[in-house]
């Protein structure tokens, strides 16, 4: 199946991605192995994105979904077995099907990343959870802990705080990388006469324990030494994410395992671009994959009328 452009992956970026490679006359193809919006579409409450003071994360993905596939962009909901980057004509194998295309655009994102604990894999989906939003509701009126320190942390703990009866924010430092509003958030909470969260910090959790699901954290002081268990029936993990850039070792240029770019948002392979959190780059939000994904998007699509003459 021949394409002018393929996309592979559909947050942010790659959907914008899309809408600018469509607007530039590219016949476009979007792979995406799951729903599109990526981390967005699971995030509750975006307050930052300009033109919405509030607006559901899940509504805004399938606003940019509808707008692209209106603009005639096919989506093909597939995971990607392999990629073939090098030449002029780039394939792209999805559950089978190779699609082919003088310019591809890397936007996959980034996942989670997990707590490296014995007991770690058993836990999840049965108390141990990556998504506060996700799986929030199913812990409604139990103890939970939440284990990290940035926006993402600290947003989990905005968000769970008012469903659960207490929550232990578990941080491996004394101070948070979150922003300046999240903190002020979080300090809002921490004060108020019905708080119900209690911090841990100079903490990292060394194992997690039950026999069918989660009962119980166990946590070291990287100052004392000491260690501490805690009776939770819920643990959610936010200590970062890690780029979805494994198939690309050895072909593209990563750094940290992050693919460097260019201002065009060119890779070092001719017809490759990337675009989101997959890049390296110091700040990853909506606003800045939105702009990758314009730039990359229009690029590609120049880059294939001028390789198809």
């Amino acid at each position: 199946m021949e394409y002018d452009v393929i996309i592979i992956g559909g947050g942010p970026s790659g959907m914008t991605a899309g809408i600018y490679a469509s607007r530039a006359g590219a016949k476009v193809l979007l792979i995406e192995k799951a729903g599109v919006g990526g981390q967005v579409a699971i995030t509750s409450n975006i307050a930052n994105y300009p033109g919405y003071k509030n607006i559901d994360g899940f509504e805004l993905s399938q606003n940019m979904f509808e707008q692209m596939t209106a603009l005639g962009v096919e989506t093909v909901f597939a995971s990607v077995d392999k990629v073939e980057l090098v030449g002029s004509i780039k394939e792209v194998t999805a559950n089978g099907v190779t699609y082919r295309a003088p310019s591809v655009i890397l936007s996959m994102g980034a996942y989670s990343r997990g707590l490296g604990v014995p007991n770690e894999k058993k836990f999840v989906g049965r108390g141990l959870s990556y998504c506060a939003v996700c799986d929030g509701a199913f812990f409604k009126g139990q103890t939970v802990a939440v284990v990290g320190g940035g926006n993402t942390a600290l947003g989990d703990v905005l968000y769970l705080a008012p469903i659960v009866k207490k929550l232990y924010l578990v941080h491996r430092r004394q101070g948070f990388r979150a922003d300046d509003a999240t903190l002020n958030q979080l300090e809002e909470l921490l004060k108020s006469p019905n708080n119900n969260v209690e911090l841990r910090l100079d903490c990292v959790t060394v194992d997690i324990e039950g026999v069918d699901k989660v009962e119980s954290i166990v946590l070291r002081n990287v100052v004392s030494n000491e260690t501490e268990k805690l009776d939770v029936n819920g643990v959610f993990v936010a200590i970062g994410r890690n780029p979805n850039t494994e198939m690309l070792d050895g072909v593209i240029t990563l750094e940290g395992g992050y693919i460097v770019v260019n201002e065009q948002m060119e890779t070092n392979v001719s017809g490759v671009y990337a675009a989101g959190d997959i890049t390296k780059k110091p700040l990853r939000q909506i606003a800045t994959a939105i702009s990758d994904g314009a730039i990359a998007g229009t690029n590609a699509a120049m880059y294939a009328k001028k390789s198809r003459g």
